[in-house]
């Protein structure tokens, strides 16, 4: 998921409260000067235009658009003067399972006089996780289970005194304190935690027997609409292969649209937005609804192995510290069709602009000359299925976490022009913020907040892999504030994309970009890659974050590196 998806309405109001970004930095870091880097513009055009083409298929893990990605992107980074980062390969695989539903019975709600038919992607929609050929959910009792959260240090429990086995759990997206102001509360206020995100839901769902789970979906507090949850989640979806001693998880994770809970809540006699008000505080208890649910929908299975592709710049005095570049270069594939029939989704800018800036930002990096560490180019699979590669790679290094000094994440360039801020995702968080902050100051602009902290994209997007394991990493989007309009053409600009075009088939290249303000982004990339190769410290996550003590524990263990 993407930042650019955020309610635009949101990004002034909330500028000033996530994360600080105004101190004075730690004197103690060595973060030396760099040049701009010789970054061509033509490359990013070219790449882009290439990988979000018909020919691509919307680049789909598994399909012949990987094989194309693939062979293009290996291609690139060897012309880019880059070596092969997994050895002799170029790749790491990953090993996929791909699970395409299909025949989808409605969801059929019945019990006390209830008798509901919920018709497939328009009401709901479902998928399973299990390698089965037929998925059944038979006369499984629905219980509301408010947000889904089982977190004993914050002493909340939204399972309290219930068994789930063979049970549904309807559950409410974010978590409890979202629509607060400020970022104080149980779940940091407005800031969305992991407890908020869809796949945690369903992971503790998994735990706690249940047989299935729906998310309830709403807009504001899940940070994009219907559409995307309907695109996303329909047609062939990838998973990481389970092993043998995976854990527990249901028959069916799915979502149900607002008003379709809300009937199945009312028709239950309950009251919905009571219901919602008494979840938001300590001390909720689930709430069998005395209705049941039955779905059952037939699989097409396919397994396979998706690949990494990795390339390395090693470095010139110290090649075993790394500084690490990411970005994904999967899409949807095909999804559901526009109004002219149209069904590729090309993700032109999610995430084709990131793949190429991996390239261009290489080319940059091999024309000034290796640095002191060496620079990792990381071109991951299956971000769309749920981090998938991102997550294989870090829990299977390449190069050893506690080697990798930290890194960066490009996630969808947006491409609207030079802007005079970026969108920094998670502030405050390492001092990496130090290192973000230098290279600003050379090209006169400023680091904004993230103004959509509710929606929790740090949790979303390649580099949280690594940030869990507690390698520091960074998440810049691009500015709010344009050159050309100020807030209120960014805003309209991440409108128009949110609701036109993202996870859709019109993310489509166009030869009419500007591509001023992606390229002045690239240089700051460029020059936080180069200040953290040429340097010698190891920036840390800050005294309290949520990594810092997995970060220390990894260090303690090498025996070089950090």
């Amino acid at each position: 998921m993407k930042r650019m998806i955020l309610a635009a309405s949101a990004a002034l109001t909330l500028a000033a409260c996530n994360g600080d970004l105004s101190s004075a930095g730690d004197a103690s870091l060595d973060i030396p000067d760099v040049e701009d880097g010789d970054i061509s513009q033509q490359t990013m055009i070219d790449i882009t235009r290439t990988l979000s083409s018909d020919e691509f298929e919307g680049r789909m893990p598994g399909t012949p658009g990987e094989e194309k990605t693939v062979a293009l992107l290996i291609e690139k980074f060897q012309q880019a003067g880059l070596q092969p980062g997994n050895g002799d390969s170029w790749v790491q695989e990953v090993p996929l399972v791909e699970i395409t539903g299909k025949d989808f019975a409605p969801l059929k709600i019945k019990g006390n006089g209830v008798d509901l038919s919920l018709d497939f992607a328009k009401d709901w929609v479902g998928v399973t996780y299990q390698e089965q050929v037929k998925t059944s959910v038979n006369d499984s009792e629905l219980v509301f289970v408010g947000y889904g959260i089982n977190a004993p240090e914050r002493e909340w429990n939204d399972y309290k005194d219930i068994d789930m086995k063979g049970k549904t759990a309807l559950i409410l997206v974010n978590d409890p304190d979202f629509d607060t102001e400020g970022l104080e509360g149980t779940f940091n206020g407005k800031a969305m935690t992991y407890y908020g995100r869809w796949t945690y839901k369903y992971e503790e769902a998994g735990k706690q027997g249940a047989t299935a789970a729906l998310v309830i979906h709403d807009t504001e507090p899940a940070s994009y609409g219907w559409n995307v949850v309907e695109s996303s989640w329909s047609g062939p979806q990838a998973y990481a292969q389970r092993g043998a001693n995976a854990p527990k998880m249901t028959q069916m994770n799915g979502w149900v649209q607002n008003d379709a809970a809300r009937q199945i809540i009312e028709a239950a006699g309950k009251d919905f937005d009571a219901l919602m008000e008494a979840a938001k505080k300590p001390g909720f208890k689930p709430v069998p609804l005395g209705v049941t649910a039955s779905t059952a929908f037939r699989n097409d299975i396919r397994t396979f192995k998706s690949q990494n592709v990795i390339g390395v710049l090693p470095g010139s005095e110290r090649p075993d510290e790394y500084v690490m570049h990411t970005a994904h270069w999967d899409h949807l594939g095909r999804c559901t069709p526009a109004d002219d029939g149209d069904d590729i989704c090309n993700g032109a800018v999610d995430n084709a602009t990131g793949t190429a800036a991996l390239v261009a930002l290489a080319e940059a990096h091999a024309k000034a000359g290796p640095p002191a560490r060496s620079l990792v180019f990381l071109a991951v699979t299956a971000e769309e299925s749920g981090l998938l590669g991102a997550d294989y790679y870090a829990a299977n290094p390449v190069f050893p976490l506690n080697q990798t000094v930290g890194g960066i994440n490009m996630d969808a360039f947006l491409v609207g022009g030079p802007s005079n801020d970026v969108t920094v995702v998670g502030p405050g968080k390492s001092k990496l913020d130090d290192f973000l902050n230098k290279a600003l100051d050379s090209d006169g602009r400023v680091a904004t907040p993230n103004p959509s902290p509710e929606a929790g994209y740090y949790y979303r997007s390649d580099h949280f892999a690594f940030a869990k394991r507690g390698v520091p990493m960074l998440y810049v989007d691009g500015g709010e504030d344009l050159k050309e309009g100020g807030r209120e053409a960014g805003e309209a600009l991440a409108k128009d994309y949110r609701d036109n075009r993202y996870h859709g088939p019109k993310d489509e290249f166009s030869e009419d970009w500007d591509w001023s303000g992606v390229m002045q982004d690239l240089q700051l990339f460029y020059r936080i890659g180069r200040m953290l190769a040429q340097s010698e410290s190891w920036p840390n996550w800050n005294e309290g974050d949520e990594f810092k003590a997995t970060r220390d524990e990894s260090c303690a263990a090498g025996q070089q590196g950090c």
